[in-house]
């Protein structure tokens, strides 16, 4: 149970023994019961009884007694009304927006200040939106092409470093050993150790055995954008593991096949994804079921 629920039903008295001791060791727990007792203070039952009054001035002790029922009414009411926001407060104070996506999926993601945000497949953002305006920032492990809205600055912390832009169009990939960040709009400022990088559009940094290398780019977005896995002189190896990705599917292969591939292939067509694979690499290919692929040289 979240610790929004264990509130809500100890505010109805509704714990068991176990939810009960779950309550009490919350951080707030002690600021909970506070609350608490502080507008039991103001809810009216302390008030003084009225004296007596002879029988002339019945009426007017029952117009009084009507009145004192409704200043405990307001003030009970106005009391809850406190408990109520000060609880919404302390529960809602750190609102973290998660997003995951798994194998072939996308994700778009409309962030508090309209930037957008395309997640690639099995990658996970996460950010606080509660403090959002002041803190544009989020962390991200995987693949996301970002369209930021200008304003403040706005950060993209990755196990590998930060990436830091004001409003501008970019790509960050931090997965497994890879880390390369690409401006396609505005400018990007990348922290990675104790270096700071600056990116105009058309560039991108790229981390490759330790090191990092500035290089420019031509394209002008991501090629994931339009379901596309692109290769340039990329071991074989490397582009079956992106294909069995893409497709969720087991691929066979000679394991002596030492070959290299520059091309690309779609991710929405199997059957053209293996002949856009095979046909420049004189392979021939075999789709045994919906999920396994044999790949063979072709003089075999």
């Amino acid at each position: 149970m979240n610790k929004e629920q264990l509130v809500k039903k100890w505010l109805n008295n509704d714990l068991s023994d176990t939810e009960s001791k779950a309550f009490n060791v919350l951080e707030d727990a002690d600021l909970y019961k506070e609350i608490i007792e502080e507008a039991q203070r103001f809810s009216g039952h302390t008030n003084a009884k009225v004296a007596s009054f002879d029988a002339l001035d019945n009426k007017l002790v029952s117009k009084k007694s009507t009145s004192i029922h409704w200043i405990k009414v307001i003030s009970g009411l106005a009391a809850i009304f406190v408990v109520g926001f000060a609880l919404f407060t302390l529960i809602n104070k750190d609102q973290i927006s998660s997003f995951d996506t798994d194998v072939a999926q996308n994700e778009t993601i409309t962030l508090p200040d309209n930037s957008i945000v395309n997640l690639n497949e099995l990658s996970q953002l996460t950010y606080n939106s509660s403090n959002w305006d002041e803190n544009r920032s989020l962390d991200l492990n995987g693949e996301a092409f970002f369209d930021v809205e200008k304003g403040k600055r706005f950060d993209v912390n990755t196990e590998f470093g930060k990436v830091s832009v004001l409003g501008t169009e970019f790509n960050v990939l931090s997965r497994d050993s890879i880390f390369k960040v690409s401006c396609y709009e505005g400018l990007v400022q990348v922290r990675y150790k104790d270096d700071e990088i600056k990116l105009p559009a058309g560039t991108e940094f790229i981390v490759s055995s330790g090191k990092g290398l500035k290089l420019n780019i031509v394209i002008a977005e991501p090629y994931w954008l339009n379901n596309m896995s692109v290769f340039d002189n990329t071991s074989f190896t490397e582009v079956i593991e992106e294909l069995q990705k893409q497709y969720n599917i087991k691929v066979q292969y000679p394991s002596d096949l030492d070959i290299k591939f520059t091309g690309a292939f779609e991710h929405d067509n199997l059957e053209n994804a293996l002949k856009s694979i095979s046909k420049p690499l004189n392979l021939t290919y075999t789709i045994q079921n919906t999920n396994e692929v044999i790949i063979k040289n072709g003089q075999d």
